[in-house]
């Protein structure tokens, strides 16, 4: 072979081989920046990208005097990229774990902790490890004054609730993954938790914001805030209220609701036993429940002003008309019906309005039969028993009322008298109320206003009425019988000098293992005042209340005392005025203003 063609073939082959190097970077290129780029591109604007959450604040939970009752204050959560420290701010460890208060020991654990990457046991340190939930403002100053390179702190919101106790059962709670739970906090979630910001940048090399790479930015919208139709005094006094209660009785559980006579809104609405929103996750659920408005009972006496109105209403009895109140029992569509006994005989037949006072089970029968099984279903219904409310903070029981085609032969006796009908305190309170507004059977209202972060009001709401139940004449005349109720009836202590009350009193046996139990009862009071012009309506309802001496559970023996000292209280702070002098006959007042 000649020397020639042996120097041609080596630089043939050494330019082949750089000619296919060459080559190679080609198709390497080509792959990356056209055949794999965007599955390349992504992973660089993953690694460089970054889009940062702006937390929008909650809006605030208000009464209707501006006192926060829920709020959103800024809380700091301390943290370390153990990536970033430099071994020269060492020196400045102890003044930090001095500041945040934990042992220096600690410290150091937590910037040199480890992951594990591998099934070969490597590891990495972490990028990210959590030093403190909350720092204040001032500590977090002080901290950035130290100069620790990778220490740094996320701002964010943290809910918390100054009346701590205060209106629980209505307010509801935040719990730990920010999701609202219950009252205000769920129903009105949609107005009070704004919107989120972003803002879509890169970091560097170190994972520092480059803001001048900053694409796009939505700042955060607070949320609104809610104002409710609670005062936080009323709150306070029937708080008070149900806390002596619980302390004196005992009982199961109690419940006590204030509303405007004329609008429907809730001043006021608690149970007992309570707790402080502020603890939350260290409460039964049981004891966050709203019984108020999700747990059953059997109206007891409180029912009887739905036959005696209904029948008022029907032009089928009017106040004076009497009833043989003495007898047990009494022939009804071909059959005998026996009455559910009086707590004491009577020696003369009862007029419709001492029916009321004296409470008679016997003539609450009698006129509930005036009235007919369907005549006094649709009353109950009228009257709100048997459906929804509408309370609107959720959870809420529509009762039990079976149609008449269920009723067994002795309910047409039982049912007038509130038994084999079961209820909520809420129900119970506003068919009461259906008679203080003047025969309009109203919703339930909590919330009073929707504002803004500036503080102006974006919706107002006002009352609702869901039907006309009585004509306003009706009304008048079941008011005057429910003012008897306290004059010389079974509720005298409720009677305030120079104010007429109207009320009733209810003591229901409970079922206990499916009959009616002679030990346990539930008591209660539901009335009104002034009662010729009315401005709150009050329910008291305490369920097994312990009284000395094994006594009997009465309405008049519990609630009624708690009513009166309520609507004492109330005269004086919300200044309601006495519609006579103390010294004139209360029924004189009724010839003026709604009368």
């Amino acid at each position: 072979m000649s020397k020639g063609f042996a120097s041609s073939f080596r630089l043939v082959i050494l330019a082949s081989a750089i000619l296919l190097c060459f080559g190679s970077v080609g198709v390497r290129l080509v792959h990356l920046h056209v055949l794999d780029r965007e599955r390349l591109v992504s992973y660089v604007d993953r690694a460089r990208k970054s889009v940062f959450t702006e937390q929008a604040r909650r809006g605030d939970i208000m009464d209707v005097r501006g006192d926060v009752l829920a709020t959103s204050r800024t809380v700091i959560q301390l943290g370390v990229d153990p990536h970033m420290l430099r071994e020269e701010d060492r020196g400045q460890w102890p003044q930090l774990a001095q500041l945040i208060g934990v042992p220096l020991e600690e410290l150091v654990t937590v910037f040199t902790h480890t992951e594990r990457i591998n099934d070969a046991g490597e590891t990495r340190l972490v990028r990210w490890a959590k030093l403190m939930d909350e720092v204040e403002e001032s500590t977090y100053a002080a901290i950035q004054e130290l100069g620790i390179k990778g220490v740094y702190g996320n701002r964010s919101y943290r809910r918390t609730y100054p009346r701590g106790q205060l209106a629980a059962h209505l307010v509801g709670f935040l719990n730990r993954e920010n999701q609202p739970s219950g009252g205000v906090e769920s129903f009105a979630n949609f107005y009070l938790r704004g919107q989120d910001g972003w803002r879509e940048t890169e970091k560097d090399g170190r994972r520092r914001e480059m803001a001048q790479f900053r694409d796009r930015e939505v700042p955060a919208e607070d949320g609104y805030s809610v104002v409710l139709s609670i005062d936080s005094m009323v709150q306070y006094l029937i708080e008070t209220e149900l806390a002596y209660i619980g302390e004196t009785y005992t009982p199961a559980k109690a419940s006590i609701i204030v509303s405007d006579a004329e609008s429907g809104f809730i001043l006021g609405l608690a149970n007992y036993p309570t707790y402080d929103l502020n603890e939350y996750g260290s409460v039964p659920i049981e004891v966050q429940r709203n019984t108020a408005v999700t747990d059953l009972l059997d109206p007891g006496s409180t029912f009887k002003i739905v036959p005696t109105a209904a029948a008022l209403e029907r032009g089928l009895v009017t106040p004076s008309t009497t009833f043989n109140c003495s007898i047990d029992s009494i022939e009804y569509k071909g059959r005998v019906r026996k009455f559910m006994p009086d707590d004491h005989a009577h020696d003369h037949p009862l007029t419709v309005a001492e029916i009321i006072s004296q409470s008679s089970n016997i003539g609450a029968a009698q006129l509930g039969m005036k009235l007919g099984e369907k005549g006094m279903y649709d009353a109950a219904r009228e009257f709100g028993f048997g459906e929804p409310s509408g309370f609107p903070l959720g959870y809420e029981s529509r009762g039990l009322l079976n149609p008449p085609d269920k009723w067994s032969a002795l309910e047409i006796t039982r049912i007038p008298a509130g038994y084999s009908i079961s209820a909520t305190p809420i129900q119970i309170h506003y068919s009461m109320a259906t008679i203080a507004s003047g025969g309009e059977l109203l919703r339930p209202q909590i919330v009073s206003e929707i504002l803004d972060a500036s503080g102006d009001t974006v919706y107002s709401f006002g009352g609702v009425a869901r039907r006309q139940v009585l004509k306003p004449e009706v009304a008048r005349q079941m008011a005057r019988m429910l003012m008897g109720v306290t004059e010389d009836g079974t509720a005298k202590a409720a009677a305030i000098e120079g104010y007429e009350v109207a009320g009733k009193t209810g003591t229901a046996q409970k079922l206990v293992d499916g009959r009616y139990s002679n030990r346990n009862h539930v008591g209660s009071f539901v009335g009104f005042f002034p009662a010729s012009n009315p401005e709150v309506v009050i329910t008291v309802i305490v369920d097994d209340a312990r009284m000395p001496g094994g006594r009997i559970n009465y309405g008049s023996a519990v609630a009624v005392p708690a009513f009166r000292r309520i609507a004492e209280q109330l005269i004086s702070y919300l200044d309601i005025k006495p519609v006579v002098a103390p010294t004139a006959q209360p029924r004189i007042a009724m010839e003026g203003t709604r009368w």
